[in-house]
Order: structure tokens, then C-alpha cells, then sequence
């Protein structure tokens, strides 16, 4: 599998991670400095956005994947994900989201793990 076929698939599990709150799977994706940047602006650890997943702030019940772009540099590299999710947060209502995420990435001991993503819509 090509380091970007690696990637893409790591976006798929992201996904589903999510949907399943699963925070050893989503651990196991990240770096131990990762943060998501929502698209209010709120800057999270990852820690604090887990802890969000399993509390019930955040709940995700689908991903269909509409593209998924890698461009790798050595041992880092971007990826812009653009997925239809149907979601509940903050307390809202259950509704469909076109969400773009840009994710950037690192290369640990030969396993790419997510550093960062900033979601906004599409």
C-alpha cells in the first residue's frame, strides 16, 4: 500500500472512529500533540475532543466520502477530506453537514498519524 493509499484509508477509519466513539481507535491515529480546529474557531486537544465524543457533545451516525486529497513531502503531508455527515453537536438537532477537513499529518516510526485538522463546510 503507497503512503497515500495509507493516508486515505487512515481518513476512512478517522471517520468511522467517530461514528463508533472510539477513542482508542482515534488515539491510535494521532499524534500526542493533535488538536482539531472546529469550524467555530474553538481550538481542542485531542483529549479534550474525545472526551467530548464519549460525553455525547459530539455524536456522528455517518460519512459518506465525497474526495479525499493527499500531497505528501517527505515525511509529512496534508490531506482535505470532504465527507456528507449526518451529525448531532453542541446539543442540536440531528442534521446533514457537508464537512471539509484539512488534516496534516507526520510519519512516526514508519505509521502516518494525524498532527492537526481544521473543519469548515463545503
Amino acid at each position: 500500500m503507497t503512503d497515500e493509499e495509507q493516508i486515505k484509508e487512515l481518513y476512512i477509519r478517522y471517520w468511522q472512529y467517530m461514528i463508533d466513539k472510539d477513542a482508542d481507535g482515534l488515539n491510535s491515529l494521532q499524534t500526542d500533540d493533535y488538536y482539531l480546529m472546529h469550524m467555530t474557531g474553538v481550538k481542542q486537544s485531542r483529549e479534550v475532543f474525545i472526551k467530548g465524543l464519549l460525553d455525547g457533545t459530539f455524536n456522528y451516525y455517518s460519512a459518506e466520502h465525497d474526495s479525499i486529497d493527499v500531497n505528501i513531502t517527505g515525511d509529512i503531508a496534508v490531506m482535505v477530506g470532504k465527507s456528507r455527515v449526518v451529525a448531532a453537536v453542541y446539543g442540536g438537532g440531528k442534521g446533514s453537514w457537508r464537512l471539509q477537513g484539512d488534516f496534516t499529518l507526520r510519519k512516526e516510526n514508519g505509521a502516518w498519524k494525524l498532527t492537526s485538522s481544521k473543519a469548515s463546510t463545503y
